[in-house]
């Protein structure tokens, strides 16, 4: 990822790469506003959900303008490029892949032509039947154009093209037509000359949220995002809704019926601690969820202390609960994105000193709780307590607020592979051996779910259990680089490495009935049998 990633506590270690998300969407309708603006700002405030491109596109009426480019929203923009986007109606994109690579020609929002003209498009997700939406592209439209053709390798282009519909369709004709035939996780923001949409999957895993302007409407993935704008928060765009707004006002159809499964991680790591989700303020969730670590692993000690900056909520509740003074143990350089520059081998093992600095006067004889949301390969954490105990602490326990993460993500985070996450194939106490703490305590799925107040049925917990709620195709249809493979010689596609063959697999055997699992040769490389 170009630039930095002051928000995300994970990318501690140079080319150590955490849990992203794949996108924030954020779209208005405004006459009399400078909607580019409105747009950067949103953009800005959503700018942890996506950091490798950023893109507004805005409409006048009568034409639509885009200007995008790899980088951070800051990075891309200047007051000479938003002084460019004209009009009232506005889409903007943060991109972070989870289906097609990071390049120019992946960012967002991406064009096609329609019936009356063209239509701009953000997406936030990712979809599970790529595969099966292309080959319907591409027998309604044989002489494939547009995105598609110019190298675009991303879900979100396949959606595009199938929203140019035909000229006997109008642009919601033909989305009410299209979103249904789409499986998997997705946030839409798109529009064309006249009118702005938004439509959010049926099971609703990632968020959306509508929200009023004096002048106008403000779509956006999280209520910070409103916020920045100065707009009020109306309500969440619904599970399977679409909604249309033009001169006429605001109106809403529905799609397909609600079947809520909102994803947990968001309240455990992905959305701001300022953002609320269905009704749940996300620090307080996370405040909630240190409490009840406190009470399912206490251990005595001196200092409780957070891994800058999301394990900040969990640390006060695990402080609050515990009665043990909480305290700032590590300072954060948020200045610090991704290295390039390939550092040496002794450099690398105190990489994290990059971010991340003991406040050694603090630590030294003291016994520390070390609050952190997740744990994914275990390389930050194993360096954070090596860190410590350099420092002089005595003795360093590590919590964790949410369950071992032991499954990916085919529904928008891009976690490591399964092979990598370390939970997969250690127990507890041997992952405590590998970080080097005194002792490790994960927040169990109960205490997780019962500190968002939202009940489990309402929840993917997929990451965590493996059950995944939205229906899976065979491993050949899945995969970040889906749309890029080459083909084989017989003309079939070579299909993703056997990793991804053995998730499917295992979570067939877990014989989850809401979802039809591919049917593979079972076998996990991460764990023995």
């Amino acid at each position: 990822m170009p630039g930095g990633d002051g928000l995300l506590n994970h990318d501690l270690l140079p080319n150590e790469k955490g849990p992203q998300d794949a996108c924030g969407v954020f779209g208005v309708w405004a006459p009399g506003e400078e909607v580019a603006k409105l747009s950067y700002f949103g953009l800005y405030a959503l700018q942890h959900r996506g950091q490798e491109s950023a893109g507004i596109a805005t409409s006048d009426g009568s034409k639509i303008l885009i200007y995008k480019d790899m980088g951070l929203v800051s990075q891309v923009f200047n007051e000479a490029s938003l002084s460019t986007l004209l009009g009232h109606i506005a889409v903007g994109h943060t991109r972070y892949s989870t289906t097609g690579s990071s390049s120019w020609q992946n960012a967002q929002p991406t064009l096609g032509r329609t019936s009356s003209g063209t239509v701009a498009l953000g997406h936030n997700g990712n979809l599970t039947n790529t595969a099966e939406l292309l080959q319907l592209v591409r027998e309604r439209y044989p002489q494939v154009d547009g995105e598609l053709a110019r190298g675009n390798t991303t879900d979100t282009a396949v959606v595009t093209a199938l929203l140019t519909g035909d000229l006997d369709h109008t642009l919601e004709a033909t989305a009410l037509e299209v979103l249904p035939r789409l499986r998997g996780a997705y946030c839409l923001v798109f529009m064309d000359e006249t009118t702005l949409y938004a439509a959010r999957d049926p099971q609703g895993v990632r968020p959306l949220v509508l929200g009023r302007l004096e002048r106008g409407w403000v779509v956006a993935s999280e209520t910070a995002a409103l916020d920045i704008v100065g707009a009020s928060f109306v309500r969440e765009v619904e599970p399977g809704e679409l909604i249309t707004i033009d001169e006429n006002g605001l109106r809403t159809q529905r799609f397909a019926k609600a079947e809520p499964k909102g994803c947990v991680f968001e309240y455990v790591y992905l959305a701001r601690p300022d953002t609320t989700i269905a009704g749940r303020g996300v620090h307080e969730a996370r405040v909630e969820m240190g409490r009840k670590l406190a009470a399912e692993y206490p251990v005595e000690a001196d200092l409780v202390i957070p891994t800058p900056e999301s394990g900040t909520p969990a640390a006060i509740g695990y402080a609050q609960a515990s009665g043990i003074p909480f305290g700032q143990g590590l300072v954060k350089n948020s200045y610090v994105g991704r290295t390039f520059i390939a550092p040496s081998q002794t450099i690398r093992q105190r990489g994290i000193r990059l971010k991340l600095n003991p406040l050694k006067n603090v630590i030294k004889g003291k016994r520390l709780i070390v609050v952190d949301d997740s744990i994914v390969r275990g390389n930050t954490q194993r360096a954070l307590v090596s860190m410590l105990r350099e420092a002089g602490a005595a003795e360093v326990h590590v919590r964790i607020s949410s369950p071992p993460i032991t499954w990916p993500c085919f529904y928008g985070i891009d976690f490591a592979s399964r092979a990598e996450l370390i939970a997969t194939g250690l127990e507890i106490d041997e992952v405590r051996q590998s970080i080097g703490a005194d002792s490790l305590g994960y927040l169990s799925e109960d205490g997780m779910i019962e500190a968002t107040e939202q009940p489990r049925e309402r929840l993917c917990t997929a990451c965590f259990t493996g059950v995944y709620p939205i229906a899976l195709p065979e491993s050949q249809h899945l995969g970040k680089n889906l749309l890029e493979r080459p083909t084989a010689s017989n003309g079939c596609d070579p299909g993703p490495d056997s990793d991804l063959e053995a998730v499917l697999a295992l979570a067939a055997r877990k014989e989850e009935p809401l979802a039809r699992l591919g049917q593979v040769p079972f076998g996990d490389p991460g764990r023995p049998e």
